[in-house]
């Protein structure tokens, strides 16, 4: 049973977000472009929704996945590396974890590296045995060490963990990587992935029994939307009616096209809507096999 559906009913939906940080702003601006807007407090740790009964607490990321296994919020954009972190952080210490279902959000995209000196050659995990790794994920960091079979010393930093082989901290370190900018800057170079990582909205599994399961089913339906017209494109052309076929093969992201036939002519008028990056090389192979006055439309908002 999820422990968020355990608290007092409400009539509002309760979303957590990061207050500051390299989430907070795409945060705000997918649950805006979801119809949401708010009414911020002086303290501005809370958002009264306006438009729907859709309030934001805004707080640190990492006390995010705490928040939702005690009921205090019902969903949460947090990153997927910080609700396993503390996941596991909870668990050790035998506290109420997150009965979750999980949506990826397409941005905050990183990975989390062991990460060794520039001059050593990486031979495998074995490697790790009896060393000494940095890193701010120190349960994720147990979790894979244990399934690996090797025994290391974690030493828990709370940030600059790179620079931890530089100060004679640590061997290894094991942290966040986007760019590998920061890496390259300390002498490192990642040897392997533990995990993927990107924001995501965390929620129950099960559905809220009270009026937040309308609002939830509201929200969920116009962010789906939202996510799955965000690389999408309308493109139009026209071409000969013989010629259809083998264009729309070259749209294999694309839905049922719509045709219209151009008067006067065995030409006809093509509408597809195409959920995949309409690059140059993608309009000129479409021009090439026949398609002529080729647009592409961004498409804002669909309700199928």
């Amino acid at each position: 049973m999820s422990p968020v559906n355990g608290g007092a009913t409400r009539d509002r939906l309760r979303i957590a977000i990061q207050k500051s940080g390299r989430l907070s702003e795409p945060a705000r601006a997918l649950l805006a472009s979801c119809g949401l807007s708010w009414r911020e407090s002086r303290d501005k740790l809370f958002c009264y929704g306006e438009t729907l009964p859709v309030d934001l607490l805004l707080v640190r990321d990492d006390d995010i996945p705490g928040l939702l296994a005690d009921g205090v919020c019902d969903y949460g954009i947090v990153g997927r590396n910080v609700l396993d972190e503390v996941g596991a952080d909870r668990a050790l210490r035998g506290l109420p974890q997150v009965s979750k279902a999980v949506r990826g959000l397409g941005f905050g995209g990183c990975r989390l590296d062991i990460a060794i000196p520039e001059s050593t050659e990486w031979t495998g995990p074995a490697q790790l045995q009896g060393s000494r790794i940095a890193t701010s994920y120190p349960g994720l960091l147990q979790q894979w060490l244990d399934g690996q079979g090797v025994q290391a010393t974690i030493v828990n930093l709370s940030g600059s963990v790179e620079i931890a082989p530089r100060l004679g901290q640590a061997d290894f370190i094991c942290d966040l990587v986007s760019s590998g900018a920061t890496l390259t800057a300390n002498q490192l170079k990642p040897a392997v992935t533990l995990m993927t990582s990107e924001a995501v909205l965390a929620g129950p599994i099960t559905p809220f029994a009270d009026v937040r399961g309308e609002l939830a089913s509201l929200l969920l339906r116009r962010l789906d939307g939202v996510l799955r017209l965000r690389d999408s494109r309308l493109v139009m052309f026209q071409a000969r009616r013989d010629g259809v076929d083998a264009l729309l093969k070259l749209l294999p992201d694309a839905e049922a096209p719509t045709l219209l036939q151009v008067d006067g002519s065995d030409r006809v008028a093509l509408q597809v809507l195409c959920h995949g990056e309409m690059t140059w090389p993608r309009l000129e192979a479409l021009k090439q096999a026949g398609a002529a006055g080729v647009m592409v439309l961004p498409v804002e908002r669909m309700l199928a």
